[in-house]
């Protein structure tokens, strides 16, 4: 939960603040490869890797670096979400990362295929993680990672891209209960056009499917939570979607959360796959990152997208890197 700004009389105001003054979420990329990719069962699963995981081999981000992260950061940020490019259970350190983080009073969480999974990472999971997302990628290793998760009373999530290609589906197991019974939330994952990912895969806003969608999750009562990542949150404004707004937020990049990558480049948003917008954490911390000019930058952007716009101050126009995946048709869209 976040206050609103504190007056100087230390009284909470109702309006909130626009950034942190320091990440409160790090996406850590501790994976430089997909151990997977190159056998195609994310395509398989009409998955489009953002980062090119089936294209792209780098080495894995070292524990030391991993270690240095956590020590800059514990105290002021709340969790990490551990991912890259490739499974972050199949990281060759993946033991000594998840116990460093909660040994330091920072949260782990992460997404894993399921592949490769095994009864000794899932009593890790158990005792030293916040929660587990699994990608529904709809083979034998996605059910039985799901399986082992639940059975072994892990809070576990699935993680569905909501792209052209998988919007029926989407809402075939909304209205026919179709998701496995136990699982604490499906969050939804707006497909970008990144790396893999096409421009023909993108959601139209105008589309009756993704009316249909966003219809079901404004009317439907489900026996698990629903969530999305903030790049769909444009869309709760577009549909009028019955959601308390205390509840959602627009891009946490560069004003609450933040990427690094496995060779230590921060990012606002691991979405940045052309690092228009990087900072060398070999030349600095990561708290001289977050104030860097490159990050101011990115900020600058949010403040200043829509300003005719009534609900500018619950979208601020959706997503820098990619504007045309924003779910909004209104006259008032004006991004910089």
């Amino acid at each position: 939960m976040r206050t609103g700004i504190i007056d100087e009389n230390g009284h909470d105001t109702g309006e909130d603040p626009f950034m942190a003054s320091f990440p409160q979420l790090i996406d850590i990329g501790i994976m430089g490869h997909c151990k997977h990719g190159l056998s195609g069962l994310c395509m398989e699963s009409g998955v489009q890797c953002y980062q090119s995981g089936a294209l792209i081999n780098q080495p894995n981000m070292q524990l030391a670096d991993l270690k240095r992260i956590i020590d800059e950061c514990k105290g002021k940020t709340i969790q990490v979400a551990l991912g890259g490019r490739g499974d972050p259970d199949q990281h060759e350190s993946f033991a000594d990362i998840i116990k460093y983080c909660a040994e330091n009073g920072v949260v782990p969480n992460f997404t894993t295929s399921g592949f490769g999974f095994t009864d000794s990472k899932v009593a890790l999971c158990k005792e030293y993680c916040g929660a587990v997302a699994v990608s529904w990628y709809k083979h034998n290793h996605t059910f039985a990672a799901l399986d082992a998760l639940l059975a072994a009373g892990v809070r576990t999530n699935i993680h569905y891209v909501l792209g052209q290609n998988s919007v029926d589906e989407a809402v075939a197991l909304l209205k026919n209960d179709g998701f496995p019974a136990g699982i604490n939330a499906v969050i939804f994952l707006l497909h970008k056009p990144v790396g893999l990912g096409s421009k023909e895969n993108m959601l139209n806003v105008d589309d009756p499917k993704t009316v249909e969608f966003f219809s079901l999750i404004n009317q439907g009562s489900y026996c698990f939570k629903i969530g999305f990542d903030s790049c769909t949150v444009p869309a709760f404004i577009q549909y009028g979607l019955n959601i308390d707004h205390c509840f959602v937020d627009t891009c946490e990049g560069a004003r609450f959360s933040c990427y690094i990558t496995p060779d230590l480049k921060m990012l606002p948003c691991s979405f940045d796959q052309y690092h228009r917008w990087d900072y060398d954490l070999a030349r600095g911390s990561v708290s001289k990152g977050w104030s860097s000019v490159q990050f101011e930058d990115f900020r600058s952007r949010l403040r200043q997208n829509c300003p005719d716009c009534d609900d500018r101050l619950n979208c601020m126009g959706g997503c820098p890197i990619k504007p045309e995946i924003v779910l909004c048709n209104s006259r008032s869209r004006s991004n910089i």
